[in-house]
């Protein structure tokens, strides 16, 4: 029995050595083992402050998992080789282990918390608006098109805000939402028929969009230039899927100068054309439709402004 015993002991400690092993290789990796799991199930190319916030919490919930899971599979396999059957000898018994049962009782309840104090801090983090932002932007959404207000400040009470500036998309033309890097910038949403929802997927966020009183409303910090789709995210109607804009986010002063341009009457077309960037939608087209001023509520016509 004490032969067995002592080749029993030596398996189990390099069992739990190759444990710690994994634990430390995921740990030491930092920030880097998400990328070589493809951000374990997280989707890539966050382009905001809040998005790489919302990655962080999600590696770091899954290597803490990954770390607990490494302990308990060890213990498994110990107790498997420990305690094997050896022989017809009933084992000692017993009726109960404090420590043991003071472990997986205390153990998940300091995990979740944890794992719910960060969360909590992150959640916040994202939701947050600011008293001032640097630019404001009102997305009106109608079926089954977008048009975007760029305002001087944050929406009354009333719901009322000096535009300067508008886009609007049509059958035609997708709608191109300009926004600088760098700079705080606040959604204001509303729409004028049904409940949609604006995404842009690179933001790794989406918010809806609700008709009358109801304005939701989120900030975030573009840290990336680039041109990247944007979509209804909320069945709409017939036409939902063909609901598409393009996010082009740019640098601070090209953005003043393509605001400029559009105070000063210049179509988005020939302001965007006026800053070096191509006039017309990269990451997605128009759709071939039937729709005419009949049967799409009179928008139909017309190019984008």
């Amino acid at each position: 029995m004490s032969a067995r015993r002592s080749k029993a002991r030596p398996i189990a400690g390099r069992l739990a050595s190759l444990g710690l092993a994994g634990a430390l290789v995921l740990l030491l990796s930092g920030c880097d083992v998400g990328s070589a799991v493809d951000g374990f199930g997280w989707p890539q190319g966050g382009i905001t402050r809040q998005s790489q916030r919302m990655y962080d919490l999600w590696i770091g919930s899954t290597v803490a998992a990954l770390i607990v899971g490494v302990f308990v599979w060890g213990l498994i396999f110990w107790c498997v080789i420990r305690y094997r059957k050896r022989g017809n000898a009933l084992p000692v018994q017993t009726r109960f282990n404090m420590p043991m049962e003071f472990l997986y009782t205390i153990a998940p309840i300091l995990v979740v918390s944890v794992l719910f104090y960060y969360t909590a801090i992150v959640q916040t983090d994202v939701d947050k608006v600011s008293a001032n932002p640097d630019v404001v932007v009102e997305v009106e959404a109608f079926k089954w098109n977008w048009q975007f207000n760029y305002q001087d400040g944050i929406t009354d009470d009333d719901h009322t805000a000096n535009t300067v500036a508008s886009t609007l998309g049509t059958t035609e033309v997708i709608p191109i939402l300009v926004l600088p890097t760098g700079r705080t910038i606040r959604f204001e949403e509303t729409s004028r028929d049904v409940i949609h929802s604006f995404w842009v997927p690179d933001l790794l966020f989406k918010r809806d969009v609700f008709p009358g009183n109801v304005r939701n409303v989120f900030e975030v910090t573009i840290d990336q230039t680039g041109a990247y789709v944007g979509r209804c995210a909320e069945l709409c109607g017939t036409y939902h899927s063909m609901m598409n804009f393009e996010l082009r986010a740019v640098s601070g002063d090209d953005y003043d100068r393509f605001l400029a341009a559009k105070r000063d009457g210049q179509s988005t077309q020939q302001a965007l054309e006026s800053i070096g960037q191509d006039p017309l939608a990269s990451t997605t087209t128009p759709f071939p439709t039937d729709r005419t001023d009949q049967n799409f509520g009179g928008t139909a016509a017309g190019s984008g402004s």
